[in-house]
């Protein structure tokens, strides 16, 4: 088998001392690709460098919701010169609209967004989406900005079966991380999945965070090891043989993100 994680933070400097150990799990857990995501012009210009030094890594470059304040005009540039110059980008992202803790101001945000689309859908690449306690807002700043270039991914999907709709509706795709695996956390998300068509579904970590049961019992820190845990679930919940859903999860992987290996 082969598996995708499609959305982990390698430049985290939980990483610092044993990435290449990290990345041997993987491999010894059958995950054989890895996105790793910016999220501002550091860890971008840190995942552009890691996806050169590990086997079938590739990067992400944009800046995340918590740190549009921060961003500008200039730097989009560069993360757009920077993705012109490394095949190894991509996607941009991860991008969006966070209403959760609020560490950039919303106009701040809606306008790093919609900047950061228009980067995007001018080099062809696919997005990776963030969106959390938005009340709507997020859908309604991409609809209304979206062109015929829109692809990409709703990273970390937590919403209902309405927004699950609109974002397939849009052509997207859905990406589902470890809290799938975690009972009352996840009930709602497994009574999801069905929902999802199965050539629309990618999964994630988003290590080091949103660590999967039953890892979470006994470790803080997630790694791309542990979407092997996410993987296991869906095969459960959709009644599918491993072997084949991991054809379809590996081939969504590479046609969403333009990879051919």
């Amino acid at each position: 088998m082969k598996i995708f994680d499609t959305h982990c933070h390698l430049d985290d400097r939980c990483y610092k001392k044993d990435l290449k150990e990290t990345i041997q799990r993987a491999y010894q857990n059958e995950i054989c690709g890895f996105m790793s995501v910016g999220t501002d012009k550091k860890t971008s210009v840190k995942a552009v460098q890691i996806a050169d030094e590990i086997e079938n890594c590739y990067a992400s470059v944009g800046f995340h919701p918590h740190y549009a304040k921060e961003g500008s005009d200039d730097e989009i540039e560069f993360l757009k010169k920077l993705a012109q110059k490394n095949k190894k980008v991509k996607a941009w992202g991860e991008i969006g609209l966070d209403f959760n803790r609020m560490y950039s101001p919303q106009q701040d945000q809606e306008n790093m967004f919609i900047k950061q689309l228009k980067a995007a859908f001018s080099l062809d690449l696919p997005v990776i989406f963030h969106e959390r306690d938005t009340k709507g807002r997020f859908y309604e700043v991409l609809k209304t900005n979206a062109d015929d270039n829109l692809k990409g991914v709703v990273h970390c999907f937590s919403g209902d079966k309405q927004y699950l709709k609109k974002y397939l509706d849009l052509g997207l795709y859905i990406g589902i991380t470890g809290i799938i695996t975690i009972k009352g956390r996840g009930a709602e998300l497994r009574s999801l999945a069905s929902f999802i068509p199965k050539d629309r579904i990618v999964i994630e970590t988003d290590a080091p965070y949103l660590t999967p049961a039953p890892h979470k019992n006994r470790v803080k820190r997630n790694e791309p090891a542990f979407v092997k845990a996410v993987f296991l679930t869906l095969s459960r919940l959709f009644e599918i043989e491993e072997e084949k859903l991991s054809k379809i999860l590996w081939d969504n992987s590479l046609k969403l993100f333009s990879i051919n290996i």
